[in-house]
């Protein structure tokens, strides 16, 4: 029971000549892709057999259960890997792909789909659940629980991650490990949708240094347990859309700032922030600084808009910089909101702010305005343009999709 589906072995017995090799070609463009399946143990095919096995376009099929230490390489141009039913959970037991990873990828366009990545460490304490290289990795509806880095990028220019639907919390809580749930690298594209972040230590909940980032319709809250330092940082700037965000800081945060953009410097010719209709959740004690963005270490004339956005608690909204900013509002009762307690970040009926909402214009060259809204307990839902916008995230009650009229 190692595949799903078998392919011819003819070619294999053909000599390595030219006309062999045109039809091996051949055979593979006319071989349908197979799925194979695997297990957590014996005698079923391994997590690794499997990836050395799989071919361009195939899919790499997982069964329920825990699979304790094993870990791949993915280096095929085209490849899906996903669970078959349950998820299944990749746990660290000691051991990391290349020293890295349980997954380390380096193919050319992957898929990854509802499958748990548990407990990574490694040497050099960067152990991640899934350490993207180079191609285009698309992440959905996956779990990442007490790794050191959730999911950590190289530094390839050309390189893209795609993360959807999927939930990022419980950093390993090391003194000065300065662990991310989700690190970025200096790669092309970044884009983080419906996906939740809670309970981070030190580190920051998302880094990102791509040349472009867009981070929309998330729950980016630490929660009463978490205690990391940014929310969201853009260290190297770049273009970054922040819209429809949920983004809050708890109480034992280990630095003010929620969003930090360019704090060392521009790595990328062109960069513009652009930050709208986000709902920032502050506490009574300390104060927050919402946004804070690092003007002195960027070149000159960068654009910057923040629009419609909430800020709820004692703090500050980007003192000082220059930019775009409208329609944002400030409150300190948190009462505003429907129950941050039961993760409901919903305007409350009585409140004056429904409504009240300014045009969000364009900014980038991408429209401001959202298209959709985080619901639990993670992904989104599209969302239809009310008779007249309110501020913040939520336009709608935050709730599961099963309970959306």
């Amino acid at each position: 029971m190692h595949s799903l589906s078998c392919r011819p072995f003819a070619a294999a017995r053909v000599r390595r000549t030219f006309g062999a090799a045109l039809l091996l070609t051949l055979l593979s463009a006319i071989t349908p892709a197979a799925t194979l399946l695997v297990g957590p143990q014996a005698p079923a095919l391994s997590l690794a057999e499997a990836l050395k096995t799989a071919q361009d376009g195939d899919t790499v099929a997982l069964l329920p259960g825990q699979y304790k230490g094993q870990t791949g390489v993915i280096s095929q141009r085209q490849l899906t890997l996903r669970a078959v039913s349950e998820r299944p959970v990749l746990l660290f037991e000691g051991r990391v792909a290349e020293r890295k990873a349980m997954l380390v990828v380096r193919g050319g366009d992957v898929t990854i789909e509802n499958i748990e990545f548990r407990g990574a460490r490694a040497d050099d304490a960067n152990g991640a659940g899934i350490r993207h290289e180079s191609g285009k990795l698309t992440v959905r509806n996956c779990l990442f629980l007490d790794n050191e880095n959730g999911i950590l990028t190289g530094n390839d220019a050309n390189a893209e991650l795609v993360v959807e639907d999927s939930e990022f919390g419980l950093a390993p809580r090391i003194v000065g490990g300065l662990h991310h749930l989700l690190y970025v690298g200096r790669i092309g594209r970044f884009s983080i949708r419906g996906s939740r972040f809670y309970s981070g230590h030190e580190g920051h909940l998302i880094k990102s240094r791509a040349r472009e980032s867009r981070i929309t319709y998330n729950l980016i809250y630490d929660g009463d347990e978490g205690q990391a330092s940014y929310e969201i940082d853009l260290p190297n700037g770049g273009l970054a859309w922040v819209i429809g965000n949920i983004i809050g800081q708890g109480a034992r945060s280990q630095n003010p700032v929620m969003v930090a953009y360019g704090g060392e410097g521009s790595a990328w010719p062109k960069s513009g922030l652009y930050v709208s209709h986000n709902s920032f959740v502050g506490n009574p004690w300390p104060p927050s600084w919402f946004l804070r963005v690092f003007e002195d270490r960027l070149p000159a004339g960068i654009e910057v808009k923040a629009i419609n956005n909430i800020a709820l608690g004692l703090g500050l909204f980007s003192p000082g910089t220059d930019g775009e900013f409208r329609g944002n509002v400030w409150g300190m009762r948190r009462r505003a909101l429907q129950s941050i307690y039961t993760l409901d970040f919903s305007l409350t009926e009585a409140s004056g702010w429904r409504g009240t909402a300014q045009p969000a214009g364009q900014g980038g060259g991408e429209s401001l305005q959202p298209t959709a809204e985080f619901v639990l307990p993670h992904g989104t839902r599209p969302l239809q343009p009310p008779a007249a916008w309110s501020p913040g995230a939520m336009q709608t009650r935050l709730g599961p999709r099963a309970t959306v009229p």
